[in-house]
């Protein structure tokens, strides 16, 4: 680490401390650092949405979104700064001039107002927010989308810059993943690009200008990237020391592309605390069955040295979406992330997920239900839990004697709960995950083991203990 990014650091610790990285802005909990606290008080976050970008959303089908999340119980949204213009509605943050051109110096209105809007809105409905500062995909032409043809920062569409000056192309039509695109190679350590640089640090500080004010988000600095290290480290610092300014703690992390959790790219977050606040682990959830919950236990031990926060942003599973998943696939692994112990869990945008639809909003309302006998952050997920249990069969995390907590994926279950030197009468409260709704209840003696039976052949989620 160098001397600037540690004078940043420093800055940033000594901000949270006199401010007591103040209680209405959410921070990891300091009882359980692996979970939010927001006003004091532990939350466990829990999402879905329709839309990456919903501050671009019409101000009526926005309000319509949140307030359908809200009503289910779900308190969290992914939020990219992205400007695609795919749908028709979406602008771009710069003024665009009669002659057709845009003035970076010179913003769009219209754009900040909806950014300020969603802001506003989820703040006042307590609906948390991950904000991505980058999306490679803007910035590409790939799969004949024609994103960067038409942006603002191609130099063939600003009066800004020139090709030669910027040392863009004209056109990027590889996939983002083949790391062509010099927007991403801008910062010191990098290429020290000093024309394109500038109008990148004013977007980011244009942004902090409205999210500073607020206390409900949380910062991710890019969308699956692979890129080099440098570019988000560049900008989790920017952030920080422009936030430490201000007299404020922010919370950051950066998203990585690769789908093994164990793979080396990951370790630039994990390994790194004093950069990055919490981690992300979504693309996890691009893997089926057992091994989905194992590689996010070996994530959880690893991180005990330094434990944070493990944000699941972006839950992928629907049917007949391009990855080969299904429904019943994004809803197992919504809940074996929430029983792994994970502190932010959002079910995808469709088709790559289930969006906010029925099917999601049930499992976050059963995930209330659960939650209401039994706080996830009092639990520890653990193997040794269960026996007599096929490799997907249930999944389960325990107060060992004091209260069990078990998720049987659909098709019935039946596995018998390890309570070594544990006796005494217990109560199962049953959820239907399916249904959102409450199960059966039943009392049972606990001598060592008890055998579990799903109340049918769907979903479930079952808490074992001592209290009403």
């Amino acid at each position: 680490m160098n001397a600037h990014h540690f004078l940043t650091g420093l800055l940033w610790l000594v901000t949270a401390l006199a401010t007591g990285a103040a209680e209405d802005t959410l921070q990891p909990w300091t009882e359980n650092p692996f979970y939010w606290s927001y006003r004091g008080a532990p939350v466990a976050l829990l999402g879905a949405s329709d839309d990456d970008n919903l501050f671009q959303w019409p101000e009526e089908e926005l309000l319509a979104q949140l307030d359908r999340l809200a009503a289910a119980g779900g308190n969290v949204i992914r939020n990219t700064m992205s400007d695609r213009l795919d749908k028709g509605f979406e602008v771009y943050p710069y003024l665009r001039r009669e002659d057709g051109k845009y003035d970076l110096n010179a913003w769009n209105e219209e754009y900040w107002t909806r950014f300020e809007r969603l802001l506003r809105e989820t703040a006042a409905r307590d609906i948390f927010v991950q904000i991505e500062v980058w999306d490679r995909f803007d910035y590409t032409d790939s799969g004949n989308s024609g994103r960067w043809k038409r942006h603002p920062y191609n130099p063939g569409n600003n009066i800004n810059y020139t090709y030669q000056e910027s040392g863009f192309s004209e056109h990027y039509p590889e996939h983002p993943g083949a790391n062509k695109q010099p927007f991403f190679f801008t910062t010191p350590r990098q290429r020290n690009n000093t024309v394109v640089l500038p109008y990148q640090q004013r977007f980011v500080e244009k942004m902090l200008e409205h999210t500073l004010k607020y206390g409900h988000l949380l910062y991710c600095m890019d969308n699956e990237t692979n890129g080099e290290e440098e570019w988000g480290r560049y900008w989790a610092g920017f952030i920080k020391e422009r936030a430490a300014k201000a007299g404020k703690a922010v919370y950051v992390t950066e998203m990585w592309d690769d789908w093994d959790l164990a793979s080396p790219m990951h370790k630039r977050t994990f390994d790194h605390p004093e950069w990055y606040d919490f981690v992300d682990v979504s693309q996890n959830t691009h893997v089926k069955g057992r091994e989905n919950w194992d590689r996010l236990l070996q994530v959880r031990e690893y991180l005990n040295a330094a434990p944070r926060p493990m944000n699941t942003t972006k839950i992928y599973g629907a049917d007949g979406n391009k990855f080969g998943d299904t429904a019943q696939d994004g809803i197992e692994r919504f809940w074996r992330h929430l029983l792994a112990g994970a502190a932010s869990v959002r079910f995808h945008r469709p088709d790559a997920g289930l969006g906010l639809s029925d099917k999601a909003t049930a499992s976050i309302q059963a995930a209330r239900k659960l939650m209401s006998k039994l706080p996830l952050w009092t639990l520890t997920p653990s193997e040794a839990l269960l026996s007599e249990c096929e490799p997907n069969e249930a999944y389960a995390a325990a107060s060992p004697g004091h209260a069990y907590a078990v998720y049987f994926p659909a098709g019935g279950g039946r596995v018998t709960l390890n309570t070594p030197g544990v006796k005494g009468r217990f109560i199962l409260f049953w959820v239907d995950v399916d249904s959102g709704e409450w199960g059966p209840e039943q009392q049972v003696e606990s001598e060592d083991t008890m055998e579990m039976v799903t109340p049918g052949n769907g979903n479930w989620a079952v808490v074992m203990t001592t209290r009403q």
